[in-house]
């Protein structure tokens, strides 16, 4: 059955990680996308291990559903054949620096003459304005200037390098696809296009959301362990006797009173409510104590009929094989490019009457 894009067409400039990325999440929806590749540079994701067949695993990924055509922009022709191309596409999809596809004879204002329709988006690190719009950065560096690192992390030993490209995917990403479809939705009461303007510290910075109100509107400067959600309160992870973890989230009181009395702490339901931070720690220190019993196996079986909130940490490979995810079909199997499948992450967008996105 055809995605519920298929009405689309999409010309994808970008590489590496945030613009592959969202138009994959445009392919797997039904658009039809087609990439532009350099023959003269090497996108870092295809040489980055590991490899499965031909190419990286991230490669595959990123271009699962695509089609590639090879052109380099700066060689003469170049430009003109873009322009002809543009009249047949819906979408353009870019990551350069701001100006460099003006220079390239190809920018918004050129393909918007030829195609007024086009919806045209541009992700970059800062946006298209602003003193560091032509400054170069990556994911670290946008969370850091949005101030998400200043707040995450142990107050002993600051901020983590997260294991996921927070500002890449759910700031760039996921924004453009949004913006992207907010503009679809635009042109179809004007008939005109958009530019969609993706800076990943402007997304980074918004993804703040709670910490953002409580710092701006309530002048709570945020900071590690310092709150609710970060490590500020019994709201954790907590180290089994076999080294593993267990997530704690049982925040609302029906919640925190059945972990104390699964862990057997019924005498400090109380502090579980308390604001106090003292009553915090002791309660943090108890619920320690209790984990480190017994094996993350074990604590699975006992939270496994309780209603608590209380999940193990589990790694990438076992994830992908717990039954909640594995019903959800988010494991699947794509032809790699060569006839062979390989397992990929699927789509967490799930469109139709049946619950299913197929």
């Amino acid at each position: 059955m055809a995605g519920p894009l298929s009405s689309l067409k999409v010309l994808d400039f970008s590489t590496l990680l945030p613009g592959p990325y969202a138009t994959m999440l445009l392919a797997d929806m039904g658009a039809e996308v087609l990439r532009i590749e350099a023959p003269d540079r090497v996108d870092l994701t295809k040489v980055m291990p590991p490899f499965d067949g031909k190419f990286s695993t991230a490669f595959s990924y990123l271009t699962r559903g695509k089609d590639t055509l090879q052109l380099n922009l700066k060689k003469e022709g170049a430009a003109d054949k873009i322009k002809e191309m543009v009249k047949d596409y819906d979408i353009v999809v870019e990551q350069f620096r701001p100006g460099v596809m003006d220079r390239l004879g190809i920018g918004y204002e050129t393909l918007r003459e030829i195609n007024p329709r086009l919806i045209y988006c541009a992700i970059t690190g800062y946006g298209q304005t602003g003193p560091y719009k032509d400054r170069a950065g990556h994911d670290i560096n946008y969370l850091s200037i949005a101030g998400v690192s200043s707040h995450c992390g142990r107050a002993d030993s600051g901020p983590p390098p997260m294991g996921i490209q927070i500002a890449d995917v759910a700031g760039g990403s996921h924004h453009a696809v949004m913006g992207i479809l907010a503009a679809v939705i635009e042109r179809q009461q004007t008939g005109k296009g958009q530019f969609v303007d993706i800076s990943m510290t402007d997304a980074a910075f918004a993804l703040n959301a709670m910490s953002g109100a409580a710092c701006l509107a309530g002048g709570v400067e945020q900071k590690p362990e310092g709150g609710l959600l970060n490590g500020g309160s019994f709201y954790d992870y907590y180290q089994t006797s076999d080294g593993r973890w267990l997530s704690v989230g049982s925040l609302e009181p029906q919640f925190s009173a059945r972990l104390c009395d699964t862990l057997g702490l019924s005498e400090l339901k109380s502090l579980a409510l308390s604001q106090k931070p003292d009553d915090q720690k002791q309660l943090k220190a108890a619920i320690q104590e209790k984990v480190k019993e017994k094996t993350l196996a074990e604590w699975q079986e006992i939270f496994a009929g309780q209603d608590a909130c209380v999940e193990p940490v589990l790694t990438i490979s076992e994830a992908a094989e717990h039954p909640q995810l594995k019903a959800r079909g988010m494991v699947i199997e794509v032809d790699r490019g060569d006839g062979e499948m390989q397992r990929q992450v699927g789509l967490p967008i799930k469109i139709g009457g049946s619950g299913s996105c197929d």
